[in-house]
């Protein structure tokens, strides 16, 4: 089973946003978005839907909708996030993180996070390394292969992308 949650791409939506969740994978997936709950996608199903644009990073500073794709908590399904209009780009991970995924890493189905694994302040950006939190060998794995994804807790610079507020969204699982 993979589970993709949709609220961790910390997408924003005053009027509503359109999202066309597809799922191109050989196997099924289970799509979610916070608030709306979610669904079973098999094989080449889409699943439609609207929220409206006062929740999440949706019209927000500037009238700007915020979002980002987060490998922190690790990795299981190849992702493309996309404006079905002009006017910014879209983002994605469709790198075999599963398939390259360091052995300390591995789990069932996926690839687990440094910090899902160790704990430690200096992966997880806690303690005493929360102000000054550098990536690290094992957060640059992750980076290198989807460079448009959050690889650590404070990988902001390279990872945060903006849309112009009433941007509809097309997710394709499987790109």
């Amino acid at each position: 089973m993979h589970l993709f949650l949709l609220s961790s791409l910390l997408f924003a939506f005053a009027n509503a946003a359109n999202f066309d969740v597809v799922n191109n994978c050989p196997f099924t997936v289970w799509a979610a978005a916070s608030p709306g709950g979610g669904r079973q996608l098999d094989q080449g199903q889409t699943w439609s839907f609207n929220r409206l644009r006062t929740a999440y990073a949706l019209n927000q500073f500037n009238n700007m909708d915020f979002f980002d794709i987060s490998l922190v908590d690790g990795f299981n399904v190849p992702i493309d996030f996309s404006p079905t209009g002009g006017g910014c780009r879209g983002i994605r991970c469709a790198a075999d993180i599963n398939g390259q995924c360091p052995g300390d890493l591995r789990a069932p189905g996926g690839c687990n996070n440094p910090c899902t694994v160790y704990k430690t302040d200096q992966y997880c950006c806690t303690g005493s390394a929360s102000n000054n939190c550098p990536p690290t060998d094992k957060s640059r794995f992750f980076k290198d292969r989807c460079p448009d994804a959050y690889s650590y807790p404070k990988d902001d610079q390279t990872s945060t992308f903006t849309c112009p507020g009433g941007t509809n969204y097309r997710v394709v699982f499987c790109p």
